[in-house]
């Protein structure tokens, strides 16, 4: 298998806030600002940049009114206590087993809580590297203790109630436009509580001052990478966020056997602070890559091939 990059190991950042943090019931009206509302018109199937979108002549028109009609339901939302929004965030000291990212005890070094298992791209590219994930947090032959983030946040909490009412009356339109907010509300729960991380409770860059829309261009040091992307395409990484997280009884969220978030209005993944992090894609994986995956998860190789189907490429 191919190798990965080097990546400088000097920028490790012992944490100000080790351990978990609990967000319960978090001030939606905090959320609003981080709202990316380009993918706000995305789900409504109107591609565009906002703003800019109001300005387009084909679909300005209705940009502007799903516009209005978000903004008055968030005003509602938030008044009328349609939900609420629970989150949990961890750091960990951490290091890198081959692809694999062994997760240790705050008060012990030598308990492993956890293991996140990763893949590497193998396809060959021209002046680039073949990251992992596992990449980003330094070697356990180092010696030097690293660590790792992960999260779980919703804003969805009591939404089902809410959603039913519309639907009983038939108005779709305000059950989806309820639905998708609450979608865009979790991700904007996503993208304050890595701020908070990064400026406070990891304090890797606490003199951070980006503006809005620079931090929803992920400008910032550090990625947050979630399970399903193309550099973590496996689903059933939740289940080691979560176990490590305790992530069911501190946030209310619960996992499908397919590994699926309810509330729907939820986000989950990891932090890494190194600032060379990057997103990178796995692209297309062997059958040696399935095989070894496998044995790192403890897992059958058909087992494998059912949650990186999007990726085998055999």
């Amino acid at each position: 298998m191919r190798s990965g990059p080097k990546i400088n190991m000097n920028n490790i950042k012992k944490p100000v806030h080790a351990g978990i943090t609990l967000f319960e019931e978090y001030p939606l009206e905090a959320l609003v600002d981080f709202v990316n509302w380009s993918y706000f018109f995305h789900e409504w199937r109107l591609n565009g940049r906002y703003p800019a979108i109001f300005d387009d002549p084909l679909k300005g028109e209705e940009a502007r009114k799903l516009f209005t009609d978000a903004q008055q339901m968030i005003a509602r939302i938030i008044k009328e206590k349609w939900m609420s929004a629970n989150g949990v965030a961890g750091i960990f000291p951490a290091n890198a087993v081959g692809d694999d990212i062994e997760v240790y005890s705050i008060e012990t070094s030598d308990q492993i809580l956890t293991t996140f298992h990763f893949l590497r791209n193998q396809q060959p590219q021209e002046n680039k590297p073949n990251y992992c994930l596992s990449d980003f947090i330094a070697p356990k032959e180092s010696h030097l203790t690293d660590y790792i983030g992960c999260f779980a946040v919703t804003a969805g909490i009591g939404i089902e109630q809410k959603v039913e009412e519309f639907v009983k009356a038939h108005d779709d339109y305000n059950a989806l436009m309820l639905k998708i907010l609450a979608n865009r509300l979790a991700e904007a729960f996503s993208e304050a509580l890595h701020l908070k991380v990064r400026k406070e409770l990891w304090g890797y860059d606490a003199e951070e001052s980006l503006m809005i829309d620079e931090l929803l261009l992920g400008k910032y040091r550090g990625i947050r990478p979630a399970p399903g992307y193309p550099a973590c395409p496996d689903h059933s990484g939740k289940s080691e966020i979560f176990g490590l997280l305790n992530a069911i009884e501190n946030t209310g969220i619960s996992l499908t056997e397919t590994y699926m978030m309810n509330p729907a209005a939820s986000v989950c993944g990891w932090y890494f602070a190194n600032p060379q992090a990057t997103y990178f894609s796995v692209g297309k994986i062997s059958k040696e890559q399935v095989i070894d995956y496998a044995q790192r998860k403890k897992i059958s190789v058909e087992e494998a091939e059912k949650w990186l189907a999007a990726v085998v490429g055999y």
